[in-house]
């Protein structure tokens, strides 16, 4: 994997970047559509590459591991023969899956022991065969299996956990330096950030994962319960210390205003299950702020979706259609919110980095961010 830093903005520290991987170019920053268990919900491939131009997707260690399966996985010849999807896939490591089975999990030096949520079966995760399964699913980036600290978490724990992290590492990348990618094509490996919401520890974590070395670097336990401020301020921290000619990711992250701060801050890659999540429930996110579109008001309102026309479901289905089969509860409503949410994170991202190359982005995003937040 490449990275080429093209600009920084003259008034904060978003960049606009290059990432080169065996399955395609990725130009930063970047928003990931999640598909979790090899797909993204509701939507065709064909949907996310012509039409929501995503240039990246996410998948999940934990839920391919259970299902479909490594075996499956391999005899496939790697996820992207599995699913067709033939552009980079980032996998996460299922740090974050065993956080939150709090109660089907315990963590010990060795690794982390859960439980399946399908049937109750009894797995093991270590930093080394996190390793091996990502190699079997054969993404084009692969994260560290870490321990996602919960937002909430005091100092003392905060400090163990993210030490068990490090230490944990330590072993996966050494494991990744001394093992070999199945499929013919290299991978890349990113260290994950972790401190909760104290300032000394995110330091401390950034220095340690700065000199691994690794081809990029992520920052995670963030949106996990702490406060929007608090957020910010650990991003600004953590990236004082991660190197600039390495990509930045934000995992998990987040709304549209989030995004914006975190490309402000210096950060390249963002994933999260809003748009297509909140889509599926009626909610759109567009260029003039936020449509409950099971409202009465678009009832009789036959404008596009967004006067942007950001994606072909902007043009070709109106709001009043689309209320009407959400309210009738029909699948098209879910997959159209779906389409037209994802395109406009795209469009997002890519106006984002076409205002850092003509080095006015703050000026722009003060714009965009009175419109993101309004309920229309």
């Amino acid at each position: 994997m490449n990275f080429e830093l093209q600009h920084t903005d003259s008034r904060s520290h978003a960049r606009a970047g290059r990432i080169t991987t065996a399955h395609g170019t990725i130009e930063t920053p970047i928003f990931m559509p999640v598909g979790t268990v090899a797909s993204v919900k509701a939507v065709h491939f064909r949907e996310l590459q012509d039409d929501i131009r995503a240039q990246i997707i996410l998948g999940n260690t934990y839920h391919l591991y259970l299902r479909p399966g490594i075996d499956t996985l391999e005899r496939a010849g790697g996820l992207h023969r599995f699913n067709g999807w033939t552009r980079p896939i980032l996998t996460d490591s299922g740090g974050f899956q065993v956080f939150s089975l709090t109660e089907n999990r315990k963590l010990r030096e060795e690794g982390a022991v859960f439980r399946s949520h399908i049937d109750g079966s009894k797995h093991l995760f270590t930093p080394e065969n996190v390793v091996d399964i990502q190699r079997s699913i054969g993404a084009d980036i692969m994260m560290a299996f870490d321990e996602c600290t919960p937002g909430t978490a005091d100092y003392h724990y905060a400090k163990k956990s993210m030490e068990l992290t490090h230490r944990w590492l330590s072993r996966g990348i050494r494991h990744f330096r001394e093992t070999e990618p199945k499929y013919g094509y290299p991978q890349a490996y990113f260290p994950i950030v972790q401190g909760c919401v104290y300032p000394d520890l995110r330091r401390e974590s950034a220095r340690f994962v700065a000199d691994q070395g690794a081809e990029g670097n992520a920052i995670g336990g963030l949106a996990v319960g702490e406060p929007t401020e608090k957020m910010y301020e650990m991003i600004e921290v953590v990236n004082e210390i991660l190197p600039t000619d390495k990509p930045r990711y934000l995992m998990g992250v987040g709304t549209p205003q989030n995004i914006l701060e975190g490309i402000e801050r210096g950060v390249d890659m963002f994933d999260c299950v809003m748009p297509t999540r909140n889509g599926r429930n009626g909610m759109l996110f567009t260029s003039e702020g936020i449509m409950n579109m099971r409202n009465e008001k678009w009832k009789n309102d036959f404008s596009p979706l967004d006067a942007q026309g950001i994606s072909f479901v902007d043009q070709a289905y109106s709001k009043a259609y689309l209320r009407h089969l959400f309210v009738s509860k029909e699948l098209l409503a879910m997959q159209i919110a779906s389409i037209h949410n994802l395109a406009f994170y795209l469009w997002l991202v890519g106006e984002a980095r076409r205002h850092i190359l003509a080095d006015d982005f703050t000026t722009w995003k003060a714009g965009m961010m009175e419109k993101l937040g309004r309920r229309l």
